[in-house]
């Protein structure tokens, strides 16, 4: 076998490996966290608020914090923690679901916020064994379609535990995170098992280091504008995205949809298949910098497509199941990129010292806390506005806020790689 051969063969079984391990993972963490929404916990409130909301509300906040605690954490965080820290987090989560289940409502709703807090930590430990490598770009994808898909199929396992084990709405999320404990023992050993970084991965991507709080100051003082206006974007982006997956059974139901296990899963299989062959063909531009080009130019494609469909349906010339995969793709194209591989591309391209987590829970942190005055605006201030009408609106002001921003960031940023000359800078440092 010659040594070309041989490096191919290599390079794929470690990208089967990374892949399955990242993308189980994540796709067991989810059974902890989403499948309660799948409930709609009918004829409950607390304090005139609806209980399904507060529940969201609870767990929103919670994943909240844990994002702005992960800030310095995941910046941190070093090779030797990682597993140790999963595998707490996770039985710190399912022991929450369980006393959320033997609480009664609504005093268990405290427990859906303690459930959030260890979950939100789970994004940037996978994560950061798959960041700065020469296939990050096609590990991130495949971990980024966990979360489309693992969304539905978790809801519809939880629907299931409820219909056809007779399991009530308050223990079935114990009960499916209890299902999918032992898959994500298996994915998480074999994640820890992914080998460290090469030379070649180094040079290409530039080294991933933990960060010091200076680092973090320094990070932010030097790119302050950009990394402002894609905390924004992104805030709405979460938020949209939070209530698209929180209240999605009340989104089909409205569009005729009411009773079918199934449209969870396919919808978003569909939106999944899709965003990952576009953004997968992302890993063969080699410039970095490009490559963030091209990312921008996704996320008005987006956007564009979130607007677009949005007003085909409500004229009647885009039928619903189509306007909801319609509106998934544009979404999941702009949220995918700022979960990782945005950021990756972005520090190699401008040679900094760092790591993603770090920026990735700076996004995340707002991003949630939008998630969270998104939920409260709608109880108190759109009480009497439709789930369906809400989502329309929401689409068309991603549609226009998205277009906008992703112009100035663009801009912004070519002008700052020409004028600080990175590439000539990255090119001196390889040859030395």
């Amino acid at each position: 076998m010659s040594s070309n051969s041989h490096t191919k063969r290599s390079n794929t079984i470690f990208i089967l490996h990374a892949s399955l391990a990242a993308f189980g993972t994540y796709f067991c963490m989810y059974a902890f966290r989403k499948p309660f929404t799948v409930a709609t916990y009918e004829g409950l409130s607390f304090m005139g608020v609806n209980y399904k909301i507060l529940l969201i509300i609870a767990q929103v906040l919670g994943y909240a914090i844990s994002k702005f605690v992960g800030i310095k954490v995941i910046s941190e965080l070093r090779p030797n923690q990682r597993f140790l820290y999963l595998m707490m987090l996770i039985a710190l989560a399912e022991l929450a679901l369980f006393f959320f289940a033997w609480v009664p409502a609504p005093y268990n709703i405290v427990f859906m916020f303690l459930n959030g807090i260890p979950l939100g930590m789970i994004w940037g430990i996978v994560f950061s064994y798959l960041e700065g490598r020469k296939f990050t770009d096609i590990l991130g994808i495949v971990l980024c379609s966990s979360f489309i898909v693992s969304s539905g199929m978790v809801k519809s396992v939880g629907l299931y535990v409820m219909n056809f084990l007779n399991v009530d709405e308050f223990w079935m999320p114990c009960v499916t995170g209890a299902i999918f404990l032992t898959p994500l023992l298996l994915f998480a050993y074999l994640l820890q098992k992914i080998p460290a970084p090469t030379r070649a991965d180094k040079e290409l991507k530039v080294e991933r280091l933990p960060m010091s709080k200076e680092d973090r100051k320094a990070l932010i003082k030097k790119f302050l504008f950009p990394l402002l206006l894609v905390v924004v974007f992104y805030t709405f982006l979460t938020a949209f995205r939070d209530f698209r997956d929180n209240f999605a059974r009340e989104l089909w139901d409205s569009i005729g949809y009411k009773g079918d296990v199934s449209v969870f899963s396919t919808s978003e299989i569909v939106v999944a298949v899709v965003v990952l062959i576009i953004i997968g063909s992302i890993f063969y531009i080699k410039d970095n910098f490009k490559a963030l080009k091209t990312y921008h130019s996704l996320l008005i494609m987006g956007t564009v497509v979130m607007g677009i469909s949005t007003f085909m349906f409500q004229i009647g010339i885009l039928n619903p199941f189509l306007w909801m995969v319609s509106t998934g793709f544009g979404l999941y194209v702009c949220y995918i990129p700022f979960n990782c591989l945005f950021f990756d591309r972005f520090i190699a391209a401008f040679n900094i010292k760092g790591n993603s987590g770090f920026l990735i829970y700076i996004a995340d942190a707002f991003g949630y806390v939008g998630s969270v005055l998104v939920l409260l605006y709608k109880n108190f201030g759109q009480s009497n506005l439709s789930w369906l009408n809400f989502f329309v609106y929401g689409a068309y002001i991603i549609a226009i806020l998205g277009v906008g921003i992703s112009v100035v960031s663009l801009l912004h940023l070519k002008n700052r790689y020409k004028s600080e000359n990175i590439s000539e800078q990255l090119h001196y440092e390889q040859e030395i």
